[in-house]
């Protein structure tokens, strides 16, 4: 076992650029081409480079005519063409105006549309314009978005739907992406049992699997179920050693010290720790190491210690092993709808959401209480140390932003 034993508790900064730094050590490199429809959730491997300029052609922004400013003295001017989106005009002749639409390509000769709100059609078909028009007026110059050639998704981008709209727009039917990374989730303990069985005297119904697995599958991994560990050593090192194939083993419960926290106790007679115990609550036992070679991230057994944890320094990692650079979750400040009075000397991390402009926290802040999570719409953060008054700033990291 490699050397871990840090006195105290490790800071949430400190563990965070500790499992970065181990990422970036076993990064993901393997690709494949997927066809755009596939591809949602999953990282670029290769830049995305324009093929075309976007737009391809000055089109107009408006329904109106599309005319030469210059040879405009305020005259009305006749209609010689009406120009579709989908049609390829003629050139403009001069001295006249074209009737365009929105999305159409402007014809040669011309530089300005004026909206049609602004042009009165006289009964001899001819058209008066009423205000001033400045050249290039309500004109999508080519090349206005991209230009053929140019960078426009770095690889290391997820794929969401921007992106993915964004490179249908420039006509790409296929991604290189990142291979997805194997994950093993397993869970550990004699008192879970799976949903729909029965229970026994002292059992419980197993919720973290089923929110890693899905929260995994929206980050684009493929999960291999490992199913849950009996509190039996032996047995744990046998299922740990069936993952060799893995990118990453991540369990929930059995990490702490106690004497049936059986993956605690693997990692630290046959693999390497690297990281234990934070300065963070709810998830203080959060565990990181190597079992064989294969990373092994040791969530804290307790639901809402699961989702901080994952949600704060598993769901970066596994972002940074995909050549994600950006793994800092979106956050801001808000003002707390709450009193602190009593400073904690851990990073605490709290279910809240708005009322009245305000974060205001679920009454029970349990680690044990999932239902907390669920009323929520992020965490706020209560720095070690500190004591808030109701109004005081606080970071406050949106859910919608960590499921994702």
């Amino acid at each position: 076992m490699s050397a871990c034993d840090h006195p105290g508790l490790l800071p949430v900064e400190a563990a965070l650029e500790r499992l970065l730094a181990l990422a970036e050590a076993t990064p993901i490199t393997q690709s494949e081409r997927v066809a755009l429809a596939a591809a949602q959730g999953r990282v670029l491997a290769e830049p995305l480079i324009a093929s075309l300029d976007l737009p391809p052609w000055p089109n107009s922004a408006m329904d109106g005519y599309a005319l030469r400013q210059a040879d405009w003295r305020g005259e009305p001017l006749l209609v010689s063409q009406r120009i579709f989106a989908g049609q390829a005009p003629a050139p403009l002749e001069p001295g006249t105006c074209a009737r365009i639409f929105t999305g159409a390509p402007l014809p040669d000769g011309a530089d300005s549309v004026e909206m049609q709100e602004n042009a009165e059609v006289l009964a001899d078909g001819r058209v008066r314009f009423s205000e001033p028009i400045k050249p290039g007026q309500h004109v999508r110059p080519q090349g206005q978005e991209t230009r053929k050639g140019e960078t426009v998704l770095v690889a290391g981008t997820r794929l969401r739907a921007i992106e993915l709209g964004l490179s249908a727009a420039l006509g790409a039917a296929e991604l290189t992406v990142v291979r997805r990374p194997r994950v093993a989730v397993l869970s550990t303990g004699d008192e879970l049992i799976e949903p729909g069985q029965p229970l026994g005297p002292g059992q419980i119904y197993n919720s973290n699997r089923t929110l890693l697995c899905s929260w995994l599958q929206q980050l684009g991994c493929a999960v291999l179920d490992a199913g849950i560990l009996p509190d039996d050593l032996h047995k744990t090192r046998t299922k740990l050693g069936e993952l060799a194939d893995v990118d990453l083993i991540l369990s929930t419960g059995g990490v702490s010290v106690g004497e049936a926290d059986f993956l605690g106790h693997a990692l630290r007679e046959d693999g390497e720790l690297a990281l234990w115990k934070l300065a963070i609550k709810p998830g203080k036992p959060l565990t990181f190491g190597h079992f064989r070679g294969v990373p092994v991230i040791g969530l804290p057994g307790n639901p809402a210690s699961t989702l901080v944890t994952f949600a704060l320094l598993a769901r970066p990692y596994l972002l940074r092993r995909l050549g994600v650079v950006e793994v800092t979750p979106l956050h801001f400040p808000v003002p707390a709808g709450f009193a602190w009075r009593k400073p904690g000397n851990r990073r605490e991390y709290l279910r809240a959401r708005f009322e009245r402009g305000r974060a205001v926290l679920y009454p029970n802040q349990s680690s044990g209480v999932l239902r907390s999570a669920a009323w929520a719409e992020g965490l706020v953060e209560v720095r070690e140390g500190t004591t808030l008054a109701e109004g005081d700033s606080v970071n406050f990291f949106p859910l919608s932003e960590l499921l994702t």
